[in-house]
């Protein structure tokens, strides 16, 4: 028995030294390609096969993991750039809003049948339908400590305020002009995880800075 198990012991050892040998130079059976051809390695659909063939299949595999990320990668790219052009063309709409309403009314239709959200809502804090001091005030301490966006969920009470009765599991928050001084514009998602604080901001701060320009000229009239 002793003797048995030193023979597996050396047998082991000599095992790792050649597959040790093998990664120091990955160019040996290149220098003895005659050595490739006579190696089987089992296979557990095929049997035995060949080296050659077991490394052909193991890159076949990796061209096509690489040719499905690649395919995810693109098809990333053309939502992100279809999502790029409708911000654009929005940021030019709401320019020529010449009124509130007239702004509300592309936000809605853009923003819920482009974009395809939820809700969306636009509370200034001055005019006709001002947001409340103190649900203004509410929002700012409580929304809007350290940046002028916010992206998670709210409570029920700031939803209610916020959005009424529309659907808002997860929301957008912009609060409007250099001072915070203009209002909030809020964006709902049906989806729980879909606006969240890790999410890229430059496409939503830059409606943000468009409507930050406008409002003061609509919230005169």
């Amino acid at each position: 028995m002793e003797l048995n198990t030193a023979l597996e012991t050396d047998e082991q050892l000599a095992a790792e030294q050649v597959a040790a040998y093998l990664l120091d130079n990955p160019d040996f059976f290149a220098q003895y390609p005659n050595i490739v051809e006579k190696l089987e390695i089992p296979h557990a659909q095929k049997g035995s096969v060949s080296l050659v063939e077991l490394q052909s299949e193991q890159l076949r595999k990796k061209v096509r993991t690489l040719n499905l990320k690649l395919s995810q990668l693109i098809a990333i790219a053309k939502k992100n750039e279809e999502i790029y052009r409708i911000y654009a063309d929005l940021n030019i709409r709401i320019l020529k809003a010449t009124s509130i309403y007239d702004l509300t009314y592309i936000l809605e239709e853009v923003i819920q049948e482009n974009l395809q959200l939820a809700s969306v809502s636009l509370m200034p804090f001055k005019g006709a339908n001002a947001l409340p001091e103190i649900q203004r005030r509410l929002f700012i301490e409580k929304r809007f400590k350290k940046e002028h966006h916010f992206f998670g969920r709210l409570s029920d009470h700031e939803r209610k305020l916020l959005f009424a009765d529309q659907v808002a599991n997860s929301v957008a928050l912009l609060l409007l002009g250099d001072a915070g001084e203009l209002g909030i514009l809020a964006i709902g998602s049906k989806d729980p995880s879909h606006f969240n604080p890790d999410m890229d901001t430059l496409l939503i701060s830059q409606l943000q800075q468009f409507l930050g320009i406008l409002l003061p000229k609509l919230l005169t009239y």
